[in-house]
C-alpha cells in the first residue's frame, strides 16, 4: 500500500490511473475485512465510476486534486451520500441513504479522493473498542483477538491493514488518537474549528483522519481546514500549508514538558516507559528546552463522562428509544447508564461537572504561559479483547477514574490541537502511541513536531514489507 501522497501524485502525473489503484484496494479489502470488519457498507460502483472519470480527467489534461484518484473510508457517524449513517446502532438500522455528504467529506471528494464505502464504530461513538449488535466486532490487524480502538475503529484497522491509505475519523475524547496509537498510525485532533463540523456545533468533538504518515495528515488538513458559514465555530483560514510547515517550521527552543500520568491516570508500566523514551528522542532530535513541571490537572475524565453521558441519556428519552429500547443497546452503553442511575446522576450533577470543565480550562491556560507543548503517552494500556468491556484494572490497579483515554480529553475540553504517533512496540509486538499537546491553533506545530520524529524513528506496518 503507497501512502496517499504517492498515490496522489502518480495519478496526477499519469504514472498510475485511479481505476487500477482501486481495483487494488477492493482485492485487499475482500482478502482481509471478512476477518477484520473494518468496512461495512460498500459503494463500488460508484466508486468505480469516480475513479474512472479522474482517469479521463488527467487524459484531458486536467488536475482533479491533490487527492486525486485516493480511496478512502468514512467512519460511520458522519454523511456519504447514497448509504445510510447507522452510527454502528440498532436504532438506527433502518435509516434511509444519505442524500448528501457530510461538509467534511465533502470538501476529501472535491479534492479527488474516491470514498470506498463506511467503516465500523462503536455504538455512537461511546467506547474505546469497536463491535456493535448491528455490524459486529472489528479486530487489530496487528492482532485480530484484539481491539483497534475507538470509536474510529473500523478506520484505524482499516488504514493499518492496508485497505486504503487514509480514512475519516472523529475524536470527542480520544477516538481517533486511541485507534491511531492501538495500530500505529498518525491520529490528529486539530484545534477546535480548524475542521467545519456537520452539525455546526460541538463542545468536545472534532473530525479527523488516520494515515500512515504526518504528510498525508498535513495534505489532508490542508484540504479540509477553513471556514463554513454553517458552522459558527469553525477558523478562518489556515496562515500556512501543512503539508510545507511539517518540513520548514522552526520548533527549535520551544519549551515542552513530559508528563507520566498528570497526576490521575493508572498507566501500564511498559507503555509508561515506551512512550516516555520516545518524547525524550524527540525532545532531543527537535531541539526542545525540556520544562520541568509538576502539571496536575484535575481530573476530568469522570465529569466529561457525566455531560456526555446525561445528555446522551435526555436525548435517547425524548425520542422515545429510553426506556423502551434500552435492551437493545450496546453493553457499555447498558452498564454506564445504570451506573447513572444507582448514583442518581442528574441535572445538578452537569451543572458541578461544568464548573471543573471551566477549572481546567484555567489550569491548561496557566500551563502554556510557561510551556509550548505538553508530551504523555497517548493512552493507558495496550490494546484490550476486541468484544471486550472497557477495563476498569489496569497493571492491577483501580482504573475507574481515569480508564483507558485519561490523556487526551484535555485537548477536546480546551480545543488544543494534539496527536498520536507511533512510539514504539510492546515485548508482544502490539503499537505504543505518543501524545503532543500544542498551544490552541498551533496545529503547525504538532504536525512539524510529529514529522521530526517520524524521519528520526520511521515506523511500518503488518502488511509493509519493512515489518
Amino acid at each position: 500500500m503507497r501512502t496517499a501522497i504517492d498515490t496522489a501524485d502518480a495519478i496526477r502525473r499519469g504514472e498510475e490511473k485511479a481505476s487500477e489503484v482501486l481495483e487494488e484496494c477492493l482485492a485487499v479489502i475482500a482478502g482481509k475485512n471478512p476477518l477484520l470488519n473494518a468496512f461495512i457498507m460498500f459503494r463500488t460502483d460508484a466508486a468505480r465510476a469516480e475513479a474512472a472519470e479522474i482517469d479521463r480527467r488527467v487524459a484531458a489534461g486536467d488536475d482533479p486534486g491533490p487527492l486525486a484518484g485516493v480511496p478512502f473510508g468514512v467512519k460511520d457517524i458522519e454523511n456519504l451520500a447514497g448509504l445510510p449513517t447507522t452510527q454502528g446502532s440498532l436504532l438506527l438500522k433502518d435509516e434511509p441513504p444519505a442524500t448528501a455528504d457530510s461538509r467534511h467529506v465533502a470538501r476529501l471528494r472535491a479534492a479527488g479522493a474516491v470514498a470506498v464505502g463506511k467503516t465500523n464504530i462503536c455504538e455512537f461513538g461511546m467506547d474505546s473498542s469497536t463491535y456493535n449488535a448491528l455490524w459486529g466486532v472489528t479486530r487489530n490487524p496487528w492482532n485480530p483477538e484484539l481491539t483497534p480502538g475507538g470509536s474510529s475503529g473500523g478506520s484505524s484497522a482499516a488504514v493499518a491493514a492496508g485497505m486504503v491509505p487514509f480514512a475519516t475519523a472523529t475524536d470527542g475524547s480520544g477516538s481517533t488518537r486511541c485507534p491511531a496509537a492501538y495500530t500505529g498510525l498518525v491520529g490528529l485532533k486539530p484545534s477546535h474549528g480548524r475542521i467545519p463540523k456537520a452539525n455546526g456545533f460541538s463542545n468536545f468533538s472534532v473530525h479527523g483522519a488516520l494515515t500512515t504518515t504526518v504528510a498525508d495528515t498535513a495534505r489532508y488538513l490542508d484540504v479540509v481546514a477553513g471556514p463554513d458559514d454553517g458552522d459558527r465555530q469553525s477558523l478562518p483560514p489556515p496562515c500556512r500549508v501543512y503539508e510545507r510547515a511539517i518540513e520548514e517550521f522552526d520548533v527549535a527552543g520551544l519549551r515542552a514538558a513530559w508528563s507520566d500520568d498528570l497526576g490521575y491516570a493508572v498507566v501500564e508500566p511498559e507503555v509508561l516507559e515506551i512512550s516516555r523514551r520516545a518524547a525524550e528522542k524527540l525532545m532531543a532530535a527537535a531541539r526542545l528546552d525540556v520544562v520541568d513541571t509538576d502539571f496536575r490537572p484535575v481530573n476530568t475524565v469522570i465529569h466529561t463522562a457525566v455531560i456526555q453521558l446525561f445528555d446522551f441519556r435526555e436525548s435517547m428519552k425524548r425520542s422515545g428509544a429510553l426506556p423502551a429500547r434500552f435492551a437493545d443497546l450496546s453493553p457499555q452503553i447498558r452498564y454506564w447508564l445504570q451506573q447513572m442511575e444507582e448514583r442518581g446522576i442528574g441535572a445538578g450533577d452537569v451543572a458541578a461537572s461544568w464548573l471543573v470543565l471551566q477549572r481546567l480550562e484555567r489550569e491548561m491556560a496557566a500551563f502554556f504561559r510557561t510551556a509550548d507543548l505538553l508530551l504523555t503517552p497517548a493512552v493507558a494500556c495496550s490494546p484490550y479483547q476486541a468484544d471486550g468491556m472497557m477495563p476498569e484494572v489496569i497493571d492491577g490497579r483501580d482504573a475507574k477514574e481515569s480508564m483507558t483515554e485519561p490523556f487526551g480529553l484535555l485537548a477536546n475540553i480546551c480545543w488544543n490541537p494534539s496527536i498520536s504517533i507511533p512510539a514504539g512496540l510492546t515485548r508482544a509486538g502490539l503499537p505504543v502511541g505518543l501524545q503532543l499537546i500544542a498551544r490552541r491553533h498551533h496545529d503547525h506545530v504538532a504536525l512539524r513536531l510529529a514529522r521530526i520524529f517520524e524521519q528520526v524513528q520511521p515506523w511500518s506496518f503488518p502488511w509493509d514489507s519493512r515489518a
